[in-house]
């Protein structure tokens, strides 16, 4: 009985639940569909499109290892989904499609759309818990709700973990080889510039090149990440982002990696390891959030009431702000950081993200679109709830009184300013006091080229607790 697992975010052979279960059904093929248009539409970035395609180069040869051809269709927009997976099935006498489970609005109708389709000629649909470490739907409220504070969430999973910890899948042995020839990969796709040298060297594809990073985080880094995550110049961070957003890792994988090398201990032990742990849980509550709330995957707030709230229409500010020229340098550095490398230092996405909504009153909306047509690491559930929590709008929200002060955040956390030397040379030559707030120098001692601040930080701060003073209580949503 022929088994079809159409990847999707899940490039990987080692612990690919859909991949183990295929093979351990029936002899396997592998699909991919190339979506140049749903990918457009939904503002997925150059570098992220150019990252999956390597991604899938490597896995195509470790598929090969294992005598699975891989199968490219061409499918422009999900709606035709349906048609092309039946085509398939029915050209390779497909009995069972495997896939492993995806969360947004768009990904659940494609699914259950094919699901449907599929069902018409008899083909069975297997889907599977893979870039999860629970169900959606079996962390709940003791109400029998989706949770809205991650603190609460994090608690019960783990409970969960405690009792049963996600095992890790085998990698399926070689099967027999099928009289099926793979197709070859394009080295680029429509609508979609292929990103420099320079950034695609700082993100190498393939599963051994995850692991690897992964492993030096485990064995190095790991231990220091509380004390050293919130520093931009310093190497504090794992940088899997990217590698989980494209199913290249597994949050399992990851979660057993922490796990050795904090003696199997979730919540005491090696503080750095407790809190990585803990980022990966706000992944995975993001992701339930999702699958609880639809409507953050359709540009709408999680609390509906701060819809209401008077965004201002300032496309100059904006376009200062995406090109890294507001006047403020941890601000620029961080949007220049973005633009070049396709990646931001998370303590920097909140900095950027709260002088944006805050200090500019501009819509979060804006500056979820233009990170996810930037980030190497775009993934809808993670940007939102980022953009969201710092604007007050989301789940778990920052306090819409709480308003970076972006000249404060500079100083605390990039003291010497390292960070803002490397991406802001014109820059380089002020003192470690002075290029956190150049403005105060004054017009003739302040570096030529580099701009006015373009807002007054404590009247913008003000401008923006009125606004949402004036919606009244802000309730969390039902």
């Amino acid at each position: 009985m022929r088994q079809l697992i159409w990847l999707r975010s899940d490039l990987r052979v080692h612990d690919n639940s859909a991949l183990a279960s295929a093979m351990a059904a029936g002899p396997t093929l592998a699909l991919y569909l190339l979506s140049p248009g749903q990918w457009l539409a939904h503002d997925d970035a150059p570098c992220k499109v150019d990252f999956w395609l390597r991604n899938l180069a490597e896995l195509q040869r470790q598929l090969q290892l294992l005598n699975v051809p891989l199968l490219i269709r061409s499918c422009d927009n999900w709606s035709q989904a349906p048609t092309v997976l039946a085509e398939v099935c029915r050209e390779q006498t497909i009995a069972a499609v495997q896939v492993n489970e995806e969360y947004g609005v768009h990904e659940s109708r494609r699914d259950l759309a094919v699901q449907a389709r599929l069902a018409q000629q008899g083909v069975a649909w297997h889907s599977h818990l893979d870039q999860l470490l629970f169900q959606p739907g079996s962390v709940l409220t003791q109400s029998g709700g989706y949770f809205q504070v991650y603190s609460q969430f994090r608690k019960l999973c783990y409970q969960r973990l405690h009792s049963a910890l996600p095992a890790l899948r085998a990698q399926p042995q070689t099967q027999a080889p099928l009289a099926v020839a793979g197709d070859p990969l394009p080295a680029a796709v429509a609508g979609f510039a292929v990103p420099s040298e320079a950034l695609r060297t700082l993100w190498p594809a393939g599963e051994e090149q995850a692991h690897s990073r992964l492993a030096r985080f485990a064995e190095e880094r790991i231990e220091f990440y509380q004390e050293a995550r919130d520093f931009p110049a310093a190497p504090g961070t794992s940088q899997l982002s990217p590698y989980l957003a494209a199913g290249v890792l597994s949050p399992r994988q990851c979660l057993h990696a922490a796990l050795r090398a904090n003696r199997g201990e979730f919540d005491g032990g090696n503080p750095g390891a407790v809190s990585w742990i803990n980022e990966l849980l706000w992944r995975e509550f993001y992701k339930h959030i999702l699958v609880g709330y639809p409507r953050v995957s359709m540009h709408r707030a999680f609390r509906p009431e701060t819809e209401a709230v008077p965004w201002r229409d300032a496309p100059e500010e904006l376009a200062a702000w995406q090109a890294g020229r507001t006047g403020l340098p941890i601000v620029d550095a961080a949007m220049r950081q973005l633009r070049a490398t396709g990646w931001m230092h998370n303590r920097l996405r909140m900095i950027v993200a709260m002088f944006l909504t805050k200090n500019l009153l501009i819509d979060w909306r804006e500056g979820e679109r233009f990170f996810m047509r930037q980030l190497i690491d775009g993934d809808l559930a993670a940007n939102n709830g980022g953009w969201q929590w710092s604007a007050s709008t989301g789940t778990d929200a920052a306090p819409y009184f709480r308003i970076f002060n972006p000249i404060s955040q500079s100083r605390k956390f990039d003291p010497d300013g390292q960070f803002i030397r490397q991406w802001l040379p014109e820059l380089a030559e002020l003192n470690r006091r002075d290029i956190h707030d150049p403005a105060a120098l004054g017009g003739l001692l302040a570096p030529a080229g580099y701009p006015r601040p373009i807002v007054d930080l404590a009247r913008s701060r003000q401008r923006a607790l009125a606004a949402f003073k004036a919606l009244g209580s802000l309730e969390v949503p039902a």
